[in-house]
C-alpha cells in the first residue's frame, strides 16, 4: 500500500461560503414564494419556485459533510466506500467528497506514552436527569515525534541472570497508508515489537562484565554488557525495532534505556556478590601496597647500615609489617625494652 498525498482538496473555505450563501438563497426564494402565492392561477408559477428553494436548502448542507480541519503535523487518510483515495496532510481547511470517512484503527488505543490520542467524552444531561457520555473519536493521525515508554520487563540476561529493564522508544509515522492499512493496530503492534526486540537483544549481554562471553556474534569474547555498553544496547534495540516496523511505515528516532537493575529475587545475593568483589579488590589494592612498603624499608635499612637483620629477623619484621599495614584496626605498638635477641 503506497500513500498518496492528496494536495488539490484545500478549498474548505470556499465550499463552506458556497453552501452557506445556497442554503440562504434556497430559503429566500422559499420565503419569497411563499409570501407571493395565493392560490390563484396567476401565482401558479410561483410553485416550482417554492419546491426549488425547499430541494437547495435541504440538499446544499451535504457537501459541509466533506469539511475537515487539520492543525500543523497531522494527516488524515480518507477512504471512498472502503477504497483508499488519499492521505489529507499538513494544516489547512480541506473539503473532501461528503461520502468519504476517515480511518485510523489505533484511534482509541491508549498506551504510556506521549501525544496519545484521546477519546473526548461530553457529558449531556438527559430528559430523565440521567448523564449520558456522549463520545467524538478523532481519526486524525499524529505526525509527530512522540516517546513510547513501554512497561518494564523481567528477562534473562545471557548468564541467566533476572534482570528488569525499561526503555523509552521516540518514534512517528512517515507513512500514513502503511501505518492504517498494513497492520490492524500500529500503536499495538509497536509496543509489541518493542518488548520482542528488547528480549532478544538483552538476552546475548550479560548484567556485567563477564569473561567468556561474546555479545558482537565475532566469535570472540569481548566486555560487553548491560550495565557498561548502555549506548551500544541501546543503538542495538533501535536497530532491532526499526527493521520490524518497517513495513507498518514507522520511524525510530531513538531508544534509551529508562530503568535498569537486577529482578528482586536475585538483589540481594547480587548485591553481596558485588561487595565481595570490592572488597577483594580493595584487599589486593591494599596488599600490593604493603609488600611494596616492607621492601622499600628494608632496603633502606640495609642502605643506611642502620642494623644488621638476619633472615629469621627479616621474616619476623616483614610479618610484623603485613600485619601493620594490612589490618583493619590501628596497630598496639609493644616496646620491647631489653635485647632484641
Amino acid at each position: 500500500m503506497q500513500e498518496k498525498i492528496l494536495t488539490n482538496k484545500k478549498h474548505g473555505m470556499q465550499v463552506l461560503l458556497i453552501c452557506l450563501a445556497l442554503v440562504v438563497g434556497g430559503i429566500a426564494l422559499a420565503i419569497y414564494g411563499g409570501v407571493n402565492y395565493d392560490g390563484t392561477d396567476a401565482t401558479t408559477h410561483l410553485v416550482p419556485i417554492i419546491v426549488a428553494g425547499v430541494v437547495v436548502a435541504l440538499i446544499s448542507w451535504i457537501p459541509l459533510l466533506g469539511l475537515r480541519i487539520l492543525k500543523p503535523q497531522e494527516a488524515l487518510v480518507v477512504t471512498l466506500f472502503g477504497k483508499y483515495i488519499g492521505t489529507l496532510k499538513g494544516e489547512g481547511f480541506y473539503a473532501v467528497n461528503p461520502f468519504c470517512s476517515s480511518v485510523n484503527p489505533a484511534a482509541d488505543t491508549k498506551l504510556s506514552q506521549s501525544g496519545d490520542v484521546k477519546k473526548a467524552e461530553n457529558p449531556i444531561v438527559a430528559a430523565m436527569g440521567t448523564n449520558v457520555a456522549f463520545s467524538v473519536t478523532n481519526k486524525k493521525i499524529s505526525l509527530k515525534i512522540m516517546t513510547l515508554n513501554n512497561s518494564r520487563q523481567k528477562i534473562n540476561d545471557c548468564l541467566g541472570n533476572p534482570v528488569e529493564i525499561g526503555i523509552a522508544v521516540m518514534w512517528r509515522v512517515v507513512d500514513t497508508a502503511k501505518a492504517v492499512f498494513n497492520v490492524d493496530n500500529y500503536k499495538e503492534y509497536l509496543s509489541l515489537q518493542c518488548d520482542s526486540a528488547l528480549r532478544n537483544i538483552v538476552k546475548v549481554y550479560p548484567y556485567d562484565v563477564a569473561p567468556g562471553v561474546d555479545t558482537t556474534g565475532d566469535g570472540l569474547a569481548d566486555e560487553g554488557s548491560l550495565r557498561g555498553s548502555s549506548e551500544v544496547v541501546a543503538e542495538r534495540i533501535k536497530e532491532e525495532i526499526q527493521q520490524r516496523v518497517e513495513g507498518a511505515g514507522m520511524e525510530i528516532i531513538e531508544a534509551r534505556i529508562t530503568y535498569l537493575a537486577y529482578a528482586p529475587e536475585i538483589a540481594a545475593v547480587m548485591l553481596q556478590r558485588q561487595q565481595a568483589s570490592a572488597i577483594i579488590d580493595a584487599r589486593k589494592m591494599i596488599v600490593d601496597g604493603a609488600v611494596g612498603m616492607v621492601e622499600m624499608a628494608l632496603e633502606r635499612l640495609k642502605e643506611g647500615g642502620f642494623v644488621e637483620l638476619d633472615e629469621e629477623r627479616k621474616a619476623q619484621m616483614v610479618s610484623n609489617l603485613l600485619v601493620v599495614l594490612c589490618g583493619n584496626h590501628d596497630a598496639q605498638p609493644v616496646v620491647n625494652s631489653g635485647s632484641i635477641y
